[in-house]
C-alpha cells in the first residue's frame, strides 16, 4: 500500500451500523418497506464526521473474517458466545439482528459508488486493517470506532486518536493519552496490556482470574508492561502480593498466548486503493439507482453536500 499523507480517517465500519442500527428507529424504510435504518444513520454518521473533522482521506474498514482463526487457535473462547453458525469453509457466521443484515451489502454498494475507499482483507478484521493503515500514515490519524480495543493505537507523539461514540456521532470522546491515563491509568500502549489482564466478555477474553482494571493498572504502572509483571512473578523480592503471583503464575499459558489476540495486527497485506475523501461519486448512475431503490433520500443529499463543500 501506499503510505498516506495528510489527516486520515478510519471508520469501524461495522461498529459504526451496529450503531446506527439501533440508534436510528426502525421504521425508516426503502419505498418496498425493506429498512434501511442502519444504511441511513451510517451516511449522517459520515456526513457529521467529515464536517466536524474534515480530512483528507478516508477509509470504511471491513471486517471480511470477523472472528480470525488464527486468534480462535490460540483462545479458542475467543468471540464464541457470538457464532450463530458455525462453518466448515470460510468464516463463521456472526449473530447480527434478521433486519440489519440484509442492509450490509447495501451499505457497501453505496460506498463504492460514492467512492468512498472500503477495505476489508480475508483473515483479519477491521481492527488489522486499522493498525496497519496506522502503522503506515504519515499525517494525524482518526481513528472512529465504538470498540475500546483500538485504544491501544492511541499515540499522542503521532498525531493518533480514537473518536469514540458516546451519543450519536454528535457527541464524541476524543481520545487522546491524557484520556486514557485519566480513565485506566495507561497510555495507547498500555492499554493492550490492560484489557488482556482484566480480559473482556464481549469478546470472549477470560484475563488472568482476580487482576481487574485497577488492579491490572496498577500493575502496569509499577513494572512497565506485561513483560515486566511476568518477570516479578520469578523475583521473589519484586513486592507482588501473594495472591497476585500465585494468580499470575497460573495463567502463564493464556499470557503466553493472549498479547497475539488482543493486539491488533499492524501488517495486514493491504491493497493498493485511492483513500482520498471523493468529491463527486464514483458511480453518480448506481448511486442514483440505489438512492430511488431504497429510498435514501436527506441523508444521501446532505452527504454529497459536504463531500463537495
Amino acid at each position: 500500500m501506499r503510505d498516506v499523507t495528510g489527516r486520515l480517517m478510519l471508520l469501524d465500519t461495522a461498529s459504526l451500523y451496529f450503531r446506527a442500527y439501533f440508534g436510528v428507529p426502525e421504521s425508516v424504510k426503502a419505498p418496498d418497506g425493506t429498512p434501511v435504518n442502519a444504511v441511513r444513520g451510517l451516511l449522517d454518521f459520515i456526513d457529521r464526521l467529515v464536517k466536524d473533522h474534515r480530512p483528507d482521506h478516508l477509509v470504511a474498514c471491513m471486517d471480511a473474517d470477523w472472528r480470525p482463526q488464527w486468534r480462535v487457535d490460540a483462545i479458542p473462547s475467543y468471540k464464541a458466545h457470538r457464532v450463530a453458525e458455525a462453518r466448515e469453509t470460510g468464516p463463521d457466521a456472526e449473530e447480527i439482528p434478521d433486519t440489519l443484515t440484509p442492509q450490509v451489502p447495501v451499505i457497501e454498494e453505496v460506498l463504492d459508488a460514492l467512492g468512498i475507499a472500503r477495505v476489508g482483507v480475508a483473515g483479519y478484521e477491521a481492527d488489522d486493517v486499522i493498525g496497519t493503515f496506522t502503522a503506515h500514515a504519515r499525517g494525524p490519524v482518526d481513528i472512529v470506532t465504538g470498540d475500546r480495543d483500538l485504544y491501544q493505537l492511541v499515540d499522542d507523539a503521532r498525531e493518533v486518536r480514537v473518536l469514540y461514540p458516546l451519543k450519536g456521532v454528535g457527541t464524541l470522546q476524543l481520545t487522546d493519552e491524557a484520556v486514557l491515563r485519566e480513565k485506566y491509568g495507561v497510555d495507547g500502549s498500555g492499554y493492550a496490556d490492560l484489557a488482556l489482564l482484566r480480559g473482556d466478555p464481549s469478546d470472549g477474553l477470560p484475563g488472568v482470574p482476580g487482576i481487574g482494571e485497577k488492579t491490572a493498572a496498577k500493575l502496569l504502572d509499577r513494572f512497565g508492561d506485561l513483560a515486566g509483571i511476568m518477570a516479578a512473578v520469578d523475583d521473589p523480592s519484586a513486592g507482588l502480593t501473594p495472591s497476585q503471583r500465585k494468580r499470575l503464575d497460573e495463567a502463564r499459558s493464556y499470557v503466553a498466548v493472549a498479547p497475539g489476540v488482543v493486539r491488533v495486527a499492524a501488517d495486514v497485506p493491504l491493497p493498493d486503493v485511492a483513500t482520498a475523501l471523493p468529491r463527486e461519486p464514483r458511480d453518480p448512475a448506481e448511486l442514483e439507482e440505489l438512492a430511488a431503490r431504497w429510498g435514501l433520500g436527506g441523508s444521501l443529499q446532505r452527504l454529497l453536500i459536504t463531500l463537495r463543500a
